[in-house]
């Protein structure tokens, strides 16, 4: 081992003392400072690490939620709202087919409005045309594998005029087309195809609705810290479909958002952690 001795003299304190330095530390190279001062040295390190723990915590945050890219409807690719570019594009913002979002963040209250098409949505110009019986196929980004739950789509009727100027407010308007949750007690989740690339996930408009326009929303529940409520996280998008065909059926069972969850559902307030089978909230599927 090396090792020396220095004489150290404290600028604060004065006496010079000898000690002895082990080279064999992260601290070693403090052995040959003032105590003082390496004391102000380790606690700023300190403070330091801590920050940048905290900041490296909060990117991660960030890295790990999502939202809808992009679509393929009708044949069609359509590229939804891109929330970290489509609001500085001044004059030149790109017309969407999909609501706007405020970022990849979550919404975490069931009784919010924000929990229907996410905070601030504001309706999108433009539609994309549909024959009813079709499959749509939406892209994610890539979803965090330490994200599970379960994917839910549902559809609202518009006026006869359009999506483009309405928003369902607390009606009682969505009916639910499709569900995944978990399979039996395993680890296996609907959310699991979307942690890797292509992140794809498709839904088939109901071939007996009425023509005409529709709004829908879907979305990812993440319960990876859902075992007390505040803590399912609601990740809800929503895009606008013009369905051309389809029969004269038109859906019961129809509910609102916020309405159709309550902070106590079985599938809302989850140990997502435990082998225990997972109801899926909101109503039963509708089908023709």
């Amino acid at each position: 081992m090396l090792a020396g001795v220095v004489q150290e003299q404290d600028v604060l304190l004065g006496p010079i003392r000898p000690r002895r330095c082990s080279i064999k530390t992260r601290e070693t190279i403090l052995c040959f400072i003032q105590p003082s001062l390496a004391r102000s040295i380790l606690d700023s390190v300190s403070i330091t690490m801590k920050v940048l723990a905290t900041l490296l915590a909060s990117v991660g945050l960030v890295a790990a939620h999502g939202y809808v890219d992009n679509a393929t409807i009708g044949g069609q690719y359509y590229q939804f709202y891109q929330p970290y570019m489509d609001p500085y594009m001044g004059n030149n913002k790109p017309q969407r087919v999909s609501r706007s979002i405020p970022g990849n963040g979550p919404v975490e209250n069931v009784d919010s409005i924000d929990v229907q098409c996410n905070a601030g949505s504001a309706p999108a110009p433009l539609h994309a045309p549909a024959a009813a019986g079709s499959t749509v196929t939406l892209h994610w980004t890539l979803w965090p594998d330490s994200h599970m739950g379960p994917v839910i789509t549902y559809m609202a009727r518009c006026p006869d005029s359009g999506c483009q100027n309405w928003s369902p407010g607390t009606s009682a308007v969505w009916f639910k087309i499709k569900q995944g949750g978990r399979e039996g007690t395993s680890n296996n989740w609907a959310a699991t195809p979307l942690m890797k690339s292509p992140a794809t996930y498709q839904y088939t408009i109901p071939s007996c609705i009425r023509p005409g326009y529709y709004l829908v929303r879907h979305e990812i529940i993440a319960l990876h810290a859902a075992w007390a409520y505040p803590g399912a996280q609601f990740y809800p998008g929503c895009h606008q479909l013009q369905v051309t065909g389809g029969g004269s059926t038109n859906p019961t069972n129809l509910v609102s958002f916020p309405g159709a969850y309550k902070s106590t559902d079985p599938g809302v307030t989850y140990d997502a952690y435990k082998a225990q089978a997972y109801t899926i909230p909101g109503p039963a599927v509708f089908t023709c």
